[in-house]
């Protein structure tokens, strides 16, 4: 989601994307309270994944079937498509689970801000036009602060030990992201809505086996209403709502604008998990966050630009 430019205008923010922008923090920031839901369920990691990106996709097709856009057929989008779908559903959802049987939703929405961090790293060595800028120096070492204003204290901790396992895997969730989001950036030719469904379909396929091979779905006891409607609401609202908000506000008002939504996710995935779930909301999480935050302000200019007004 970051710009070529570390400090190019972005297009203006009329009250129509204002608000989408809200809708979308919430809908993004939902995902880790339904996914809370159903790892309190002690469904297994896979099933929830798979669930997760097999509705979106059946939705996603037969919403491009009805258009008459049907997805691309060669052998090498789809190739793409799976390393897409790998790096950018996949793995991180499957880490972000991980991270939630050991964290509350909150704390792991929070490490997974640090996803622009990672980015910025991964597209200095692996792009020739995103290299590394001041700006996004003092980014990544505020956002590397805030980790370890978070995770600091469970370095020093019992090896293994439960929180710092959830902590690295939430984490490992937003580097997953950062490959994803440089690799995805050959999709630029392709419409937004094929990329992701290719992309989430491509999850989808290739988290069946692991589902049949290490789930073994047909023995579990039918889940309750709380977790059907957990299911569809990260599926639905998270994942197909929360793709169509993304990409119209990156196509209206560009990437540097629908980066906001980073800020905002864990603000609403904190206020959700304290006040339905009964999360804690520590003194060091908001400070974490604070210093996170201070950091992805930075990466993008928006500091640097207010400060030589």
């Amino acid at each position: 989601m970051q710009p070529e430019n570390g400090v190019s205008a972005a297009p203006a923010m009329g009250g129509r994307e204002w608000i989408m922008l809200a809708v979308l923090a919430f809908l993004w920031g939902a995902s880790f309270f339904f996914f809370k839901i159903m790892v309190a369920a002690h469904l297994p990691v896979f099933l929830i994944v798979f669930g997760r990106v097999f509705i979106a996709a059946l939705i996603l097709n037969i919403w491009l079937m009805i258009k008459r856009d049907m997805l691309p057929h060669s052998w090498a989008m789809w190739r793409d498509f799976i390393i897409l779908g790998i790096f950018n559903n996949a793995v991180p959802f499957a880490l972000i689970v991980c991270g939630e049987q050991r964290l509350s939703s909150g704390l792991a929405s929070i490490l997974n801000a640090t996803t622009p961090v990672f980015t910025i790293i991964v597209a200095h060595f692996y792009t020739e036009t995103e290299k590394l800028s001041l700006p996004k120096i003092a980014g990544i070492a505020a956002g590397f602060a805030g980790v370890m204003i978070l995770v600091g204290g469970d370095l020093f901790s019992a090896p293994g030990g439960h929180s710092l396992v959830g902590e690295l895997a939430s984490l490992g969730a937003a580097v997953s992201y950062a490959i994803g989001g440089v690799f995805g950036k050959r999709f630029s030719a392709i419409p937004p809505l094929k990329i992701a469904t290719g992309q989430i379909t491509s999850a989808a396929l290739v988290l069946l086996p692991l589902v049949l091979l290490f789930d073994h779905p047909w023995q579990l006891p039918m889940p309750g209403l709380d977790v059907w409607g957990a299911l569809i609401g990260i599926s639905f609202f998270s994942t197909v709502i929360g793709y169509i908000l993304f990409f119209h506000i990156l196509a209206v008002a560009g990437a540097t604008n629908v980066l906001l939504v980073t800020f905002l996710v864990p603000v609403t995935a904190l206020l959700l998990g304290w006040g339905i779930l009964g999360e804690v909301i520590t003194a060091r999480s908001l400070l974490g966050m604070a210093v996170i935050g201070l950091g992805l302000a930075s990466i993008d200019g928006r500091i640097f630009k207010y400060l030589k007004k």
